[in-house]
């Protein structure tokens, strides 16, 4: 018994240092990108457009609001229509169309980001005739679509059948029953899924390449080219300029904490709707 009780405390011991490992990446980019950004934060920084090259100083107003609307429109384009797709794949487990959509959001979901990008173009940017904020969202809503399907499906299996057939059977139809009982059951499973998804796009670079291309103004029409934080970041960057790679890990940082703010809002939210089975 003694010796099976050692090998138990080893093997614990084991596991904590292996996810202790897992975290260390984690933990060294964090510090290094705080290190360079944090310094950059100020008040000018959130609330002034960008300088002329040579011009120290400047902010990052106009890629915050950009990413702000590219956000949302992608939000807009994929959840309403993840939602319903994951219900529909959760109600009809073995149909045909059921498997076909499965294959389909799996194969969406292994898609390059940069192929999702060259398709908008394709699709949006060459019709219109320019480059905008709409064909970024709607290239960031098609990569964050499949994250809300699948979360949505494994959600809505996991919520016990007696609910649904308690609903049913005290004469409660379908559609409410679907939209009063097993959704509010699934909410915080559907928010954990949706964040992940805008966690994800959030920090898109390649599709907003080939659509929303970036804009040194502040721009509040979606039809237009429009800046974002990872645009800024890359095209920062990559340039000879001290100043602008100054400003990148400055927006590095805030997008960091966007995403973590995020995820504090997420869970803060599925706490507060958590259904107790």
């Amino acid at each position: 018994m003694r010796g099976r009780l050692i090998k138990d405390r080893i093997f614990e011991l084991v596991v904590i240092a292996f996810s202790l490992a897992a975290l260390v990446p984690l933990f060294v980019i964090l510090v290094y990108v705080f290190k360079k950004g944090l310094p950059v934060i100020n008040w000018s920084f959130l609330t002034h457009l960008p300088k002329p090259v040579g011009v120290k100083g400047g902010g990052v107003a106009n890629a915050l609001v950009g990413t702000a609307f590219l956000v949302l429109i992608a939000s807009v384009t994929s959840i309403p229509l993840g939602i319903w797709a994951g219900i529909y794949l959760s109600e009809n487990k073995n149909s045909p169309i059921s498997e076909f959509v499965r294959v389909s959001v799996d194969v969406l979901q292994a898609t390059p980001s940069i192929v999702v990008g060259i398709l908008a173009y394709i699709w949006l940017v060459k019709p219109i005739g320019h480059f905008s904020a709409l064909s970024g969202g709607v290239a960031l809503g098609i990569m964050m679509l499949p994250m809300v399907v699948r979360s949505t499906e494994e959600v809505l299996n996991l919520v016990p059948h007696y609910l649904k057939e308690a609903s049913l059977a005290l004469g409660v139809s379908y559609p409410r029953t679907v939209l009063k009982v097993l959704l509010p059951s699934g909410i915080p499973g559907i928010v954990s899924g949706i964040l992940l998804g805008v966690s994800r796009v959030a920090g898109e670079t390649a599709p907003l390449l080939f659509t929303a291309f970036g804009n040194q103004f502040m721009n509040w029409n979606i039809l237009k080219p429009m800046n974002a934080l990872p645009l800024l970041i890359f095209n920062y960057a990559m340039s000879p300029y001290e100043e602008w790679k100054r400003l990148a890990w400055g927006a590095s940082v805030l997008l960091i904490l966007l995403v973590m703010v995020g995820n504090i809002i997420s869970r803060m939210v599925s706490e507060k709707w958590k259904v107790k089975f």
